[in-house]
C-alpha cells in the first residue's frame, strides 16, 4: 500500500555541516542506488547550494542523472576512482557527498578498477567497505575536498527518540534492551548492523545479504512479537556509511510479520520519513527511536 505525506522541508543549514562549509560553491553527490542520492540532491537543491553528480553505470538512477546538465555531471564505471578524482576537481567542488549503495555482489563480479584503484586495494592490509571507502575519502580530502557527512541536509530524515508512529511502545523494555545490545555487539565485529530478536532469543543477524534477506529468514519462525533492531557501529564513519530505513525494508517487515522496529536515533536515515512513518501507522507497524 502507497500513502503520500508532505515532506518536511530540509533546513537551511544542516547541523552535520563543518563550521567552515562554502556554500557557495558546489557539492558534488557521489551517487550510488535508490532514493538516497534523489532526496540528498533535492535537499541542497532547496537549501540553495549547487549540486554536481558523480553517477555510476547500472547503479545510479537514470532520473537523477537525467536531472543534471551534461556540464554538471560525470558517469564512471564501478571502481574507477582516478577517474572520480579527476571528475571532482572538472566538476570545481567545493565539497563532496556520498550517498547511496552500490551493489555488494560488486566487489566480486562488474568490478572495474583503474590504476588508482589498484594501487589503493594493494595498500590495504584489510579489504572491506570500512577500509576501501576510508581510503577513497583519504584521496578526495586530499584535493582539498572534503568529504562531508552523509546525513548532511537530511536532518529532517532521521529517527528520533520515541515512539515515531504515535502511541505507547509495544515493545517490551528489556527486549529492547537486549536487542540493541545485541545489534551493538554485532556491529562493533563489523558483521552488520542490524538483528531480530524475541524476548531473549536472537532469530536472526544481518551479515553480508543485507537488511531484507535478513528480515525474511527471521520472519519464517512465526515467533512471538520480534523486534526488529538497526544500529550504527560503535565508530561509524557517516561520510560514506548511513544506516538507511525506508519503504522497501517497511513492506518486507509486513511480509515477513515482523511488527516492530527500533532505529538509533540521529544515525538511521528514514527515507520519505512522513509517508513512511503514515505507511508504518496503517500497517499497525511501530517504530521507535531509541
Amino acid at each position: 500500500m502507497k500513502t503520500s505525506a508532505p515532506t518536511t522541508a530540509a533546513p537551511a543549514r544542516s547541523r552535520f555541516l563543518p563550521k567552515n562549509f562554502d556554500s557557495a560553491r558546489p557539492v558534488a553527490i557521489i551517487a550510488g542506488r535508490g532514493l538516497y542520492p534523489q532526496l540528498t540532491a533535492r535537499a541542497l537543491r532547496a537549501a540553495g547550494a549547487p549540486v554536481r553528480l558523480i553517477a555510476f553505470h547500472d547503479e545510479t538512477a537514470p532520473e537523477l542523472v537525467d536531472s543534471f546538465p551534461a556540464a554538471e555531471r560525470e558517469i564512471i564505471k564501478v571502481g574507477q576512482v582516478g577517474h572520480m578524482l579527476k571528475a571532482l576537481r572538472r566538476l570545481e567542488a567545493g565539497a563532496a557527498l556520498m550517498a547511496g549503495q552500490i551493489r555488494p555482489r560488486r566487489l566480486f563480479d562488474g568490478l572495474h578498477p583503474d590504476l588508482k584503484a589498484i594501487a589503493i586495494l594493494a595498500s590495504l592490509k584489510e579489504r572491506n567497505a570500512a577500509s576501501i571507502f576510508g581510503a577513497i575519502a583519504q584521496e578526495i580530502e586530499q584535493l582539498g575536498i572534503p568529504l562531508l557527512d552523509a546525513r548532511a541536509f537530511l536532518d529532517h530524515e532521521l529517527a528520533t527518540e520515541g515512539v515515531m508512529t504515535g502511541g505507547k511502545s509495544r515493545v517490551d523494555a528489556d527486549s529492547l534492551e537486549h536487542g540493541v545490545r545485541l545489534a551493538r555487539s554485532v556491529a562493533q565485529l563489523d558483521i552488520g548492523q542490524s538483528v531480530v530478536v524475541s524476548g531473549g532469543t536472537v532469530l536472526a543477524v544481518e551479515a553480508f545479504e543485507g537488511t531484507d534477506k535478513m528480515l525474511r529468514r527471521a520472519g519464517e519462525f512465526g515467533a512471538n512479537e520480534p523486534l526488529f533492531v538497526k544500529t550504527s557501529k560503535p565508530k561509524q564513519d557517516f561520510r560514506f556509511d548511513v544506516p538507511v530505513f525506508g519503504r522497501a525494508t517497511l513492506e518486507v517487515m509486513r511480509e515477513a510479520k515482523i511488527l516492530a522496529a527500533a532505529l538509533e536515533a540521529g544515525a538511521t536515515l528514514i527515507l520519505e520519513k512522513d509517508a513512511v512513518l503514515a505507511e508504518a501507522k496503517a500497517a499497525n507497524i511501530q517504530l521507535i527511536g531509541y
